[in-house]
């Protein structure tokens, strides 16, 4: 059977539509002798290109503010460890100078005896800021004065 054709179909001749009765206005509508006019269909939508050509400069746009921001953050985290690596050499400095003071502070005793010197037994001292001696010594004219 499926070897069978099918018959054709046949045309049918055309008729023409019947002619639709003129259309009347519904009272309390619009006013009288006022017709409604036909309306212009749509323009057709402008091109995509613009909107995509926005997209791309903002995407873009964004790529380069990372970059940018990427690159900046960089430049400081090497700042910042040079700076980190600086402190450490400042701070070993004024350790090794701290030692270098104590050192010297234990052996200013010995280094003076054997220049000959002898600690003073009664020192007297000149404060700038009242403008006098302190520590006068007792044995003196009593002035006030060395």
């Amino acid at each position: 059977m499926s070897a069978l054709r099918a018959p054709a179909a046949t045309p049918s001749p055309r008729t023409t539509a019947p002619r639709r009765a003129p259309l009347t206005p519904l009272a309390g509508g619009a006013e009288r002798g006022r017709r409604l006019d036909a309306v212009r269909a749509p323009l057709q939508a402008t091109s995509g290109a613009p909107f995509l050509v926005l997209c791309a400069v903002i995407l873009a746009g964004a790529l380069l503010a990372a970059l940018l921001l990427n690159t900046t953050m960089a430049r400081g985290s090497y700042e910042s460890a040079s700076l980190q690596r600086q402190v450490a050499r400042v701070a070993e400095d004024v350790q090794a100078k701290q030692a270098q003071l104590r050192a010297a502070e234990a052996s200013l005793d010995d280094r003076a005896r054997a220049l000959g010197m002898v600690p003073a037994e009664n020192p007297t001292m000149i404060s700038v800021e009242k403008r006098s001696t302190v520590g006068t010594d007792q044995d003196s004219d009593g002035s006030g004065t060395p």
